[in-house]
């Protein structure tokens, strides 16, 4: 079989297992270990596959734009199909369109869409037709509209980021969500040192630089085959970490001899991130719901060497209620709270269309809940701090805001708000700081 034709089915198979509800890193994981693809395979697919999950509303404008039926009226298997063509026609100019719209059309001949491989030949060549022509889809005058459309994004959300931060802004933000992630490590400081870490890399030809104010900070500038072959993996010599993620633990500053609770640990790299910011030599409690997320972590400990961590599976809301023990035990408490993840967008793209407000309004009352329940844990001169990988303000300083008002022993030492930009690398992130005096 023709290998196109395979990258482009396992990208239509992967779109298929988002639709029904799985997150698109997992059903790349599931579909691709059942074809024998290398790297540079899983590469594209991997680019075709999460290009489709982005830019959805903008796939769907084109169909509606080409065809006698729009997108709400195709069957599920059939749109997604011609979205894998469609988003190579309109978005991988490397890609020639004859070979887009053959291999496509080879997925229908070759599955249960075989008797509509001939629409799908027609809607994919009239597009290129169109897009010869300049005879493109009419898009709204509207700016919200616009936004929603070019960059796919549902409209409830463009209108809500554009509430936070003004349309400018906004703008920004909605590009960066289209980009490629960057990929970051961090260096494991318990085994190496940056400037090593940067020459081996260096001797085996790969394009790495330290992250400007990140002591440990890696960026990769070339996509690596496998993340997993770079050098000193199996050695724990470093983690996969965003860079905005980096900044989040030593804002604790955990030092040798503390009692340390990471309350939503899993999987892991805040965790291991404290462990060796105080040497390995604190005593250090990441607690989690998922056993299987605590697993992931338990593993990462085990390929770090790191021996101060202990993991415990609990719902951290509940944690002093089972272990009653620990009130006024610890001098430094983490909470990385479950959250919207609207600043993860580019990394993870199908989260937007997953997202609702209710959904958002749900886990503000768990993250309140989260800070009311690990507040008592926490020494008096103890150090908290809140962190989420949203930019949703009710989820950040608005929430922070609102629990000081009630707690007035506690004082804001300091917040941060880092936003996903177009024209830099990393995910949006929010962390404050306070102190128990």
């Amino acid at each position: 079989m023709a290998k196109g034709y395979l990258q482009r089915k396992a990208s239509w198979e992967i779109l298929l297992k988002v639709s029904s509800g799985i997150y698109s890193d997992h059903a790349l994981e599931k579909v691709v270990k059942y074809y024998n693809f290398n790297s540079l395979d899983i590469a594209f697919i991997t680019e075709l596959s999460f290009g489709c999950i982005r830019y959805r509303n903008l796939l769907d404008l084109w169909i509606d734009h080409i065809s006698r039926i729009s997108h709400q009226k195709q069957p599920p298997k059939l749109r997604w199909l011609l979205h894998i063509g469609l988003y190579q026609l309109l978005k991988m100019d490397k890609i020639p369109f004859s070979a887009a719209i053959s291999s496509t059309v080879e997925v229908a001949k070759r599955t249960e869409l075989k008797g509509l491989a001939g629409t799908v030949n027609a809607i994919l060549r009239n597009t290129i037709r169109n897009i010869k022509k300049e005879n493109f889809p009419k898009i709204s005058s509207n700016e919200m509209e616009r936004l929603s459309y070019l960059e796919s994004l549902p409209l409830w959300l463009v209108n809500e980021i554009v509430n936070w931060l003004g349309i400018e802004e906004a703008k920004n933000v909605v590009k960066a969500f289209n980009k490629k992630p960057s990929i970051d490590l961090r260096i494991n400081s318990l085994k190496t040192d940056l400037n090593k870490f940067l020459k081996e890399l260096n001797d085996c030809n790969i394009n790495a630089e330290p992250i400007n104010q990140l002591n440990d900070g890696v960026a990769l500038n070339s996509n690596p085959r496998s993340i997993k072959s770079l050098p000193g993996y199996k050695d724990g010599m470093w983690v996969v970490q965003d860079r905005s993620s980096q900044w989040i633990a030593p804002l604790l500053n955990p030092m040798k001899g503390e009692k340390i609770l990471d309350a939503c640990s899993a999987p892991g790299s805040k965790t291991t991130h404290l462990a060796a910011l105080a040497n390995d030599d604190a005593e250090i409690l990441a607690v989690d719901r998922s056993e299987k997320r605590l697993k992931i972590l338990q593993s990462n400990l085990e390929r770090l060497n790191i021996k101060s961590v202990k993991t415990f599976k609990a719902d951290a809301t509940s944690l002093i209620d089972l272990r009653p023990n620990l009130i006024s035990y610890f001098d430094k408490i983490l909470i990385d709270a479950p959250c919207s993840g609207i600043g993860t967008f580019a990394r993870n793209p199908d989260m937007r269309w997953s997202l609702s407000k209710d959904k958002i309004d749900q886990l503000i009352i768990l993250q309140e809940k989260l800070l009311e329940s690990i507040f008592p844990l926490l020494k008096r001169n103890g150090i908290l701090v809140y962190s989420t990988c949203t930019i949703c303000p009710e989820e950040n300083n608005l929430l922070i805001k609102k629990f000081l008002s009630k707690n007035k022993e506690l004082k804001l030492e300091s917040e941060r708000q880092i936003l996903p930009r177009f024209d830099s690398p990393g995910d949006g992130f929010y962390a404050a700081k306070i102190s128990y005096k």
